[in-house]
């Protein structure tokens, strides 16, 4: 019983640390390749877009699948480029080759996903904008979900372009407090209960207090998330109502 207890816990910290792993990679490669931010903001914006013209279910996949395959064809290519400066810092043909090949694979996904996007979306950009805004206003878990994948990008952005060494942990400003204040403040938009809002706050408050108190955020970052958070929602909700 001993020994498959010990067994248990040991897969299940090798999943952690599998996990944690791969987190890194994802950051690591976001932090230092210029490419991997772009692409990685254009499809930000590409899935808000999507969310926003209420396309299909089977349309929002597809461009799921366009987007993440940039994104990991970008990874692979930079994969490949460590590892072929870690092998030889001397200049080889066959190395610049192999670096061409894997940047012209990152080229054929980007191609794609962008004729993806332009026949999937271009109908609706050129709709009109009346008719979009009728088709957000008609259902508030769309409006919703712009504000917190708006909220999400920013943080991140911000933590990009601040160079910070942890995106998911840490850093200013902090994103569990500007998610939870921008929840609080569309359920406050949304709602005309006074009692709810209130309870609301106070979980955004508890959520903001145990970034603190795990000595993972400092005040300032706690407050700036805050912020952060309840302006993008009041802001968003401002344009699409």
């Amino acid at each position: 019983m001993r020994s498959l207890k010990k067994s248990k816990e040991h897969c299940g910290k090798g999943f952690s640390a599998s996990v944690s792993a791969a987190l890194e990679g994802v950051v690591h490669t976001l932090e230092k390749e210029r490419n991997m931010r772009i692409h990685f903001l254009v499809g930000f914006f590409v899935l808000i877009a999507a969310i926003y013209f209420n396309v299909t279910g089977q349309e929002f996949m597809l461009l799921c699948f366009a987007v993440t395959f940039v994104l990991v064809s970008e990874m692979i290519n930079t994969a490949i480029e460590y590892t072929i400066d870690l092998i030889s810092d001397e200049y080889h043909p066959l190395a610049k080759v192999i670096k061409d090949i894997a940047a012209g694979a990152v080229f054929v996904s980007v191609v794609n996903a962008a004729l993806t996007g332009y026949i999937i979306l271009v109908r609706r950009v050129f709709m009109s904008f009346d008719g979009a805004f009728s088709l957000v206003k008609s259902s508030s878990w769309h409006i919703t979900l712009i504000i917190l994948l708006g909220v999400v990008g920013i943080v991140l952005m911000v933590k990009i372009l601040r160079k910070e060494k942890n995106l998911l942990r840490g850093g200013m400003p902090s994103g569990h407090s500007a998610v939870a204040f921008a929840i609080w403040a569309v359920i406050s938009l949304f709602t005309e209960n006074t009692l709810v809002s209130m309870l609301v706050f106070l979980l955004a408050l508890l959520i903001a207090k145990s970034r603190m108190t795990g000595r993972i955020h400092t005040l300032s970052q706690v407050v700036l998330g805050g912020i952060l958070g309840i302006v993008t929602a009041v802001l968003v909700f401002q344009m699409l109502s």
